[in-house]
């Protein structure tokens, strides 16, 4: 069962929460600026598929809209109908506007006849064990903001989050295939 990862990132932000997701999930991660045919057969091939963008002035940027534009060829074939997908994306906020991004995503897969898997980890203060988990509170998918920690792109729990996701989605694989 494949899981990929495929990303845009400017800033490396949304490339650690990809590298974090993948690592939790046993995943490849795959840049779309830097996309091969072979690539895309892998995209094609696999069971999963988690799509992340930072989010530029309330939605995706660019190059991940060009990215949903090429993978759109799928649409009317069925070719991606059924794969599991889920979304991340990134902002300077902390709100940020990430839940516009991640609707966009989510509508895209839904648009493709893909089954979404949203995020499920509870941070503090309700699981007060969780410091630093989902600090967002973001269920659709998992966001994160820059850290503020010792010039860090993300807090150590932003990609634990991202880790802890690419390990739901292993699981939902698991579950589902």
């Amino acid at each position: 069962m494949t899981l990929c990862i495929v990303y845009f990132s400017a800033d490396g932000r949304t490339r650690a929460m990809a590298q974090a997701i993948a690592q939790g999930g046993n995943g490849t991660a795959l840049d779309v600026t830097k996309l091969t045919d072979a690539d895309w057969q892998t995209l094609d091939a696999a069971d999963a598929i988690v799509m992340g963008a930072p989010t530029y002035m309330g939605g995706l940027p660019a190059p991940f809209v060009q990215f949903i534009e090429h993978a759109s060829s799928r649409w009317d074939t069925g070719q991606w109908c059924d794969k599991l997908a889920g979304g991340f994306s990134s902002a300077m906020h902390p709100a940020g506007d990430k839940l516009n991004t991640l609707t966009s995503l989510f509508i895209f897969a839904s648009q493709m006849g893909m089954i979404w898997v949203g995020a499920a980890e509870t941070g503090a203060p309700v699981v007060p064990a969780n410091v630093g988990i989902n600090k967002d509170g973001s269920w659709v998918g998992v966001t994160a903001s820059p850290s503020d920690q010792n010039g860090e792109l993300l807090s150590k729990g932003d990609l634990e989050t991202a880790r802890r996701y690419g390990e739901r989605m292993r699981a939902s694989l698991d579950r589902w295939t």
